[in-house]
């Protein structure tokens, strides 16, 4: 059973190293990413899922300890889901980039609320088998939290990833208004094409927690919302 959430944006300019001097811009939302972790740890949980985006449509299963790296962006530091950071252990398919940031998450909070495991799901992945994956995480402990990292779109301004385009800010406006009020229904209706075309890499790990809680009476609250780079970012928790 889903008892809690938290959606949390996963760029690796999270990571004050890799963002070097830009780091500040970005510390209200690692404030954020902190404070919905904190609502995870109070819940209790037996076991904790980070779902998060990953290249192939998935879903490809990251059990606790998989490495990942922050090299690929010219800084040397690893983490271990579940782990910490350090010398990560060269075991299996490394993390995602997206999985890696929430691996930082989890170690810069000092996680030990619950044992971790790591979903990856990508953009093709269909809004109904993320339903499916999603009920099927809730069901694997009594008291599951889920810590679901993805942004939203890249192309809110002229200079982001995907340059402008005006069908952005809707779109991360309904989502973020979903991500802020539990709402199933809207996260589950969230147009694949368009999310793709808008390069919106939360669409897929949203739907999966929209299908993780199901009818369950969770309350919503959002804790940051924004696009600094162009790209959309929000942080939210249900619980």
């Amino acid at each position: 059973m889903l008892v809690a959430a938290a959606v949390c944006p996963c760029p690796p300019l999270l990571v004050p190293e890799v963002a070097a001097g830009a780091a500040p811009e970005l510390e209200a939302a690692r404030v954020a990413c902190g404070d919905a972790l904190s609502v995870l740890a109070a819940a209790r949980p037996d076991r904790l899922v980070v779902v998060g985006p990953a290249p192939d449509a998935g879903p490809e299963s990251y059990p606790t300890g998989t490495p990942g790296s922050f090299r690929g962006f010219g800084v040397e530091l690893d983490v271990r889901l579940g782990g910490g950071t350090g010398q990560a252990p060269e075991t299996g398919r490394p993390l995602p980039p997206g999985l890696a940031v929430g691996a930082w998450l989890l170690a810069r909070a000092g996680w030990a609320a619950a044992p971790v495991e790591g979903v990856g799901v990508g953009e093709d992945l269909p809004p109904e088998r993320c339903a499916a994956l999603g009920r099927d995480l809730s069901e694997r402990a009594a008291r599951v939290a889920l810590l679901v990292l993805g942004d939203a779109s890249a192309c809110r301004t002229l200079k982001a990833p995907g340059y402008l385009d005006e069908r952005a800010a809707p779109f991360d406006a309904e989502a973020g208004r979903a991500l802020g009020t539990a709402d199933t229904a809207v996260l589950a209706a969230l147009d694949a094409g368009l999310a793709r075309e808008l390069k919106v890499s939360g669409r897929a790990p949203w739907q999966v927690l929209a299908g993780a809680a199901g009818d369950a009476a969770l309350t919503g609250a959002l804790l940051y919302e924004d696009a600094p780079y162009g790209v959309g970012y929000v942080a939210a928790t249900w619980s």
